[in-house]
């Protein structure tokens, strides 16, 4: 028998259906919205009755199999009601658009996680204190990421390659974390850990590290061979490995610029996947979780730069720039990937300006999310 506990999930992509499978697999009551354009996936599970975790993709063993029943809506107003949490494993750039559809019905008992959250929070309060919505006291909360490594299957169906163990995250404020845990820990099935602050959860979020640089420097092989390889363990060589140890050294410099005490790369992969590498490369080469399906982007308007440079990127950029921090390698996979998509990241991306703090310094961006 279900429980009380109740949770929106807000996207019918692979992290959405997974979410809400996992969270009905542990207990919950959930609901799952798809929004207009994005929910052909809620179609499916209407027909099938609910979201199956399938036993194999391509031969590989998935994990957390099986059959769960839930509740799905095409109707924005009634996925808000059905709970006072809501969760958005949704793409970055859905972020701002499902926000201003959700607005006007939202209420001070509300608490919206973003997963990822890439300074999500930061973008939604601007924009609700700008569309009037001054006294609404919403939570907002950042994840470095989604939990699972995970793909879309089939209809109603998902493949879960894997889990981490654990969910970094920030609330906005930052006062709000461990109250904020309390609230979203039941529906979760790893333990919740707390960063400092949402900018942390930024700078945390690691497909930073590998996603943009390792896609950039291989854009070659990607776009001739049509993503068919594995993308961790053949887009990393010793000399890609050295660049991504230098590159994490960039951020860890903007991040000590901005007061914050990130992890390395290695250290943070290591926790997240139990693992015990003694380097950037021999994480690649030997995690399993990423390795064990042969799947990569096939060229340049992949999320791994479509999503991750103008959102991951672009922020740091932005707080190495006002910390006088220099972060060269930062610039040159801006700078290659604007020149592949034809395209400004530094215009388009989420800046300082888009985050509401484009006149702020750094005591008083600091101030503003604690």
């Amino acid at each position: 028998m279900k429980s009380t506990n109740k949770v929106t999930v807000l996207g019918a992509g692979n992290a959405g259906l997974t979410a809400a499978y996992h969270f009905s697999l542990l207990g919950s009551d959930v609901c799952l919205f798809g929004s207009e354009g994005f929910d052909e996936q809620i179609d499916f599970i209407r027909q099938a009755g609910g979201i199956q975790a399938v036993e194999q993709v391509n031969g590989v063993e998935m994990s957390f199999t099986g059959f769960q029943t839930l509740e799905v809506t095409k109707d924005i107003q009634e996925a808000v009601a059905f709970s006072s949490v809501l969760i958005m494993p949704v793409p970055s750039f859905a972020q701002e658009a499902l926000f201003r559809d959700m607005l006007p019905y939202l209420t001070s008992e509300h608490l919206i996680l973003l997963m990822p959250g890439n300074y999500g929070s930061l973008v939604l309060n601007r924009i609700k204190n700008e569309e009037g919505y001054q006294d609404l006291d919403v939570t907002f909360v950042d994840a470095i990421s989604i939990p699972w490594a995970t793909r879309i299957a089939g209809e109603a169906q998902v493949g879960i390659l894997g889990i981490k163990e654990m969910l970094p995250l920030a609330a906005l404020p930052a006062s709000r974390t461990q109250q904020a845990i309390e609230r979203l820990q039941p529906h979760f099935p790893i333990p919740l850990t707390p960063l400092e602050n949402v900018i942390a959860a930024g700078l945390e979020n690691i497909n930073f590290g590998g996603h943009p640089l390792l896609t950039t420097l291989n854009m070659g092989l990607l776009e001739n061979f049509n993503g068919n390889f594995n993308f961790y363990k053949d887009c990393c060589s010793p000399a890609v490995a050295r660049v991504a140890e230098d590159l994490d050294l960039e951020r860890l410099a903007v991040g000590q610029a901005l007061g914050l005490e990130l992890s390395s790369e290695l250290d943070a992969m290591n926790t997240l996947y139990d693992m015990n590498a003694e380097s950037v490369y021999e994480i690649n080469r030997t995690s399993e979780t990423h390795g064990k399906l042969n799947s990569a982007p096939d060229g340049p308007q992949a999320r791994y730069i479509a999503e991750d440079v103008p959102f991951l990127f672009v922020p740091c950029f932005e707080f190495s720039q006002l910390a006088g921090v220099n972060t060269p390698i930062i610039q040159a996979v801006l700078t290659i990937t604007n020149a592949f998509n034809r395209t400004d990241y530094m215009e388009s991306g989420r800046t300082l300006e888009k985050m509401g703090m484009a006149e702020m310094t750094i005591d008083q961006i600091r101030q503003a999310v604690s």
